[in-house]
């Protein structure tokens, strides 16, 4: 008989071939390990089931019923997915808690012959590690934060700053969202849960370079519906800003070029439109939903921008901690243009004090 599976911890996990999520379908899409994929023992009405058997008529039950089900679905997978795996093969798994699940997995798969192990406190122990590093890595990476009103390129030259070889943390990406009352991805893209966000970024934080600088985008504390973590937040407003200076046109064509697919359904953007009820004069919204029903995109844009958004800007702007150490002024928000202002930013400002 093979023996028990190895218990390994979260700094081991390179060592492995392949990361097995066995938990649920539904836990696995909550969040995950980077790179994991998910081999559930359990799908998630079987899991229900198992915990209603468990609470109702006691252990015994539940692990009879749920013994077969896990048998099945081991044995499915490993005709499924592991048949063309080498007798060499390492695959580490891991569960909620680093328990039955993950552990009948591994010992399977050592039946076999293969050197599988189970991760050490599962994914509830990976997400205390993740809270951790969220607290931990901000303060000691140095922070370039670009700022700049509505339509400013701010992404677009963050593009720019990777294409030159620099370190870049696009919050916006990871979070899937713009970070305002219009800024959902397009075609209905969900945000990540709260937890699938921060995964994602300490994966992010632990790949840059400390002695290097990050550039990073001014963002509030939520982008749509993720909060960043409170470090990053304070580490963000201490740190240098750069100011982005746009001629209003350039930004009003960026902006309607980025938004354009809200066109799509005028119905839906006049009903978002009703989150600024309260910020906005009554007669003010009204012009602007029936913008939006007529699919008047310019002059609403516009407005949004000058009345709403702009006025948010320079409020931010006075608060922010940090004086700017840089400001840009781009004539057009062009290739070339971002070209040339990313090429001044790492030769004018990368070199600036982290705390000025």
């Amino acid at each position: 008989m093979a023996a028990k599976p190895d218990i390994v911890t979260l700094d081991q996990i390179g060592a492995f071939d392949t990361l097995i999520d066995a938990r649920s379908p539904a836990e696995f899409a909550l969040d995950h390990l980077p790179g994991a994929i998910n081999l559930p023992v359990l799908d998630d009405e079987e899991r229900r089931i198992v915990g209603t058997l468990y609470k109702q008529t006691g252990a015994f039950e539940a692990r009879r019923i749920g013994g077969a089900w896990v048998a099945r679905n081991i044995a499915r997978h490993i005709e499924a997915v592991m048949q063309d795996r080498p007798a060499g093969w390492r695959p580490l798994v891991y569960c909620w808690r680093g328990g039955q699940r993950s552990g009948a997995f591994a010992l399977w798969l050592r039946q076999i012959g293969w050197a599988a192990a189970q991760l050490q406190g599962g994914y509830k122990g990976y997400r205390r590690w993740v809270v951790e590093q969220l607290d931990a890595l901000p303060p000691t990476l140095d922070w370039r934060v670009i700022a700049g009103p509505t339509g400013s390129g701010k992404t677009r030259l963050l593009q720019a700053l990777a294409a030159r070889g620099a370190q870049v943390l696009d919050l916006e990406a990871l979070a899937r969202h713009r970070g305002s009352i219009l800024g959902a991805w397009p075609d209905g893209q969900p945000q990540p849960s709260q937890k699938a966000f921060d995964t994602a970024l300490v994966d992010a934080l632990r790949r840059f370079d400390p002695a290097r600088p990050v550039w990073v985008e001014a963002e509030s504390r939520k982008i749509g519906a993720v909060q960043l973590p409170e470090s990053l937040t304070r580490a963000l407003q201490a740190a240098p800003r750069v100011l982005l200076q746009v001629p209003f046109a350039a930004r009003l064509a960026l902006v309607l070029q980025d938004y354009a697919w809200l066109g799509r359904d005028p119905p839906a953007l006049a009903q978002r439109l009703l989150a600024l009820r309260g910020l906005q004069s009554n007669e003010t919204l009204a012009r602007w939903q029936a913008w939006a029903l007529a699919g008047q995109l310019p002059p609403l844009f516009a407005e949004l921008m000058q009345l709403h958004y702009d006025p948010l800007y320079q409020r931010a702007l006075a608060r922010a901690a940090a004086a700017p150490v840089c400001t840009v002024t781009l004539p057009d928000l062009g290739a070339q243009a971002l070209d040339r202002a990313a090429t001044a930013l790492l030769r004018d400002c990368a070199a600036a004090p982290a705390h000025p």
